[in-house]
């Protein structure tokens, strides 16, 4: 979800969802920050993810069959790059997932689906967020087109073991992008729009923790225990997802260049979420809470 820090009234809060804040490969010490705003919920800003101290020395996990793996401070999952102006369509379904909340607790985490965000400044997505507050669970779908807010969904129902099946389509002929996301528990919205500067070079399949901001004053949430998240046809039997139209050509995720992302509290760990190896068939991965 996306828009640069805005104004906010004071005391008023913020929640924010992000490309990836911090991509960093193996090795890798400056992280590339892109904000992105959810508008209209107010919460108590989280501290970066909990977890057990940082090694001394941190690793970053290697994926195995990924063309490359990351890690990100706020993202988890699986994006394919290309060339600038090449990705026209991303398709995914996945389980909404059932967040354990912890007394009192505050926490939040999103599953998407998207186009662009992983190497630059647009995002067009749509998707589910999962969130604690005062240790009550509460579920909701959005969509967003940055440097558009985004916008919830209140006509798409979303409950722990719903079917969400979300896709982010292209038109070369109208410019525009589209923005489409159903719930087997009811409701399926649909709606476009332009995105100046849009590159194109990137799709996404992302679980994602948010920032809050009072003010200028921005930070990571504590990411909501959302245990596995399963996303892709192996887990939803929604025929057609887990894939992505790139120069014109549809396949699977694993049919194109892959990064497989996982999320850390910081450039030295600890872990707080990774993602499992794609499935046989190049469509399916889930993503476990660490």
């Amino acid at each position: 979800m996306s828009a640069r820090r805005a104004a906010i009234a004071v005391l008023t809060l913020s929640l924010i969802l992000i490309g990836p804040a911090s991509l960093l490969a193996a090795g890798a010490s400056t992280p590339k920050s892109q904000t992105y705003i959810q508008p209209s919920v107010s919460a108590r800003p989280g501290g970066p993810g909990g977890g057990s101290p940082p090694p001394s020395r941190f690793v970053c996990p290697t994926i195995t069959g990924a063309d490359s793996s990351v890690c990100s401070t706020n993202w988890s999952g699986y994006a394919v790059t290309a060339s600038s102006g090449s990705v026209s369509a991303v398709s995914g379904s996945f389980v909404v997932p059932t967040v354990t909340c912890s007394s009192k607790s505050t926490t939040y985490a999103a599953v998407w689906v998207g186009i662009d965000g992983y190497s630059d400044s647009t995002v067009e997505q749509t998707g589910i967020l999962a969130d604690c507050s005062g240790g009550v669970a509460s579920y909701s779908a959005w969509y967003e087109f940055y440097p558009n807010p985004s916008v919830t969904i209140s006509s798409v129902t979303v409950a722990p073991g719903d079917m969400i099946t979300a896709s982010v389509t292209y038109s070369t002929t109208t410019g525009q992008f589209t923005d489409s996301i159903s719930s087997s528990g009811g409701g399926t919205y649909s709606t476009s729009a332009a995105v100046s500067g849009a590159e194109r070079s990137s799709a996404e399949w992302i679980v994602e923790r948010p920032e809050v901001c009072s003010g200028r004053s921005c930070s990571l949430t504590t990411l909501s225990d959302f245990g596995v998240t399963s996303l892709g046809y192996d887990y939803t039997g929604v025929s057609g997802t887990g894939s992505a139209t790139i120069s014109g050509v549809t396949g699977t995720i694993s049919s194109f260049t892959t990064a497989a992302i996982t999320m850390v509290s910081g450039s030295s760990g600890p872990v707080l979420s990774e993602p499992g190896s794609l499935s046989s068939d190049g469509t399916s991965f889930q993503v476990t809470y660490e």
